[in-house]
């Protein structure tokens, strides 16, 4: 009996070591596959982002380094009219940006969702070729098409209408406006390709069995395409707010913040801070803020979406 209990106890010991074993080698396997992406989000993500913390606690410059100012510049940026201006230009943008381009992308996506419509890949093809066009290169081209003297835009207009040297990015009622519609321009196909992905995966005979109870095309899209589209509504309205906070390209190119400020957002004032007036500590922590600021709308768009899928499981 002792030498029974014996074998089974050293079977039991040689097992555990092979499970540790196996362990250990699972482990370093996987470090051999992962160690390479974080070695690169070290380098390219934390350290900057450490950095720049750091740096924010200073008052740093371009030309010269800087003494450790503690929390000063947060104090400054707080108690600056201007920041104030920045963040509310950047929340009109979002506000603006997210839910036209979501609307917008799905109604061309319905659209080129039909089977009965001809030539189809090439509308798809043709609404998604402005996403790949580069924003720099849009704003060019867009700048130039809408210039008060020589674009195409204020000519046309003047012919039709008689109102002559439209200026649509020099007036303070209507520069965020046309910036808006031009970045919906330029991004819709994307999101409207993730909305076509989401339709095509939804069961056609969830809509034959809708259609032989009488429902109509409005019920339709209430009560089976939108449920069904969550998940898609939920990436695309995250991935577009957080996208609107980072508006720069645009705003630089077209407008240069302005006029009187009218499109000066908080990505193009740490812009001027760092490069234009030299204080890295200052943008440092405007680019902190700017990082809350996206921080909390993704917690709270994603707690949102959390809540409605409990409330469906209820």
């Amino acid at each position: 009996m002792a030498k029974k209990h014996s074998k089974r106890s050293s079977g039991a010991l040689s097992i555990e070591e092979n499970k540790k074993a196996l362990s250990r080698h699972n482990f370093f396997l996987g470090m051999i596959f992962v160690g390479p992406a974080l070695i690169v989000l070290a380098i390219f993500v934390f350290y900057p982002a450490i950095k720049t913390f750091i740096t924010s606690l200073t008052s740093d410059r371009i030309i010269r380094p800087g003494r450790f100012v503690g929390f000063d510049n947060y104090v400054k940026l707080f108690t600056n009219a201007d920041f104030w201006t920045d963040v509310k230009n950047t929340l009109i943008y979002a506000v603006l940006y997210a839910p036209l381009v979501v609307i917008v992308a799905l109604f061309f996506a319905l659209l080129l969702n039909r089977k009965d419509l001809k030539f189809v890949g090439f509308f798809r093809s043709a609404m998604f070729l402005p996403f790949v066009i580069s924003m720099t290169v849009a704003s060019i081209a867009w700048d130039f098409i809408l210039s008060p003297s020589l674009g195409l835009v204020p000519y046309w207009v003047g012919k039709l209408t008689g109102v002559m040297h439209m200026d649509l990015l020099g007036s303070t009622s209507t520069a965020m406006i046309t910036i808006v519609l031009i970045t919906v321009w330029k991004n819709f196909g994307y999101f409207m390709v993730i909305f076509l992905a989401g339709l095509q995966g939804i069961s056609q005979e969830l809509y034959e069995a809708a259609a032989l109870d009488g429902v109509n095309w409005w019920q339709k899209f209430r009560y089976i395409t939108v449920p069904a589209l969550r998940p898609t509504f939920n990436y695309i309205i995250i991935f577009g707010l957080i996208g609107s906070f980072q508006v720069f390209d645009q705003v630089f190119i077209m407008t240069s913040g302005g006029p009187d400020r009218a499109t000066e957002t908080i990505v193009y004032r740490i812009y001027t801070e760092a490069f234009g007036n030299g204080k890295l500590g200052y943008a440092s922590a405007l680019s902190y803020v700017l990082l809350i600021m996206t921080l909390i709308v993704g917690l709270a768009q994603l707690l949102s979406n959390a809540k409605h899928e409990r409330e469906e499981l209820a």
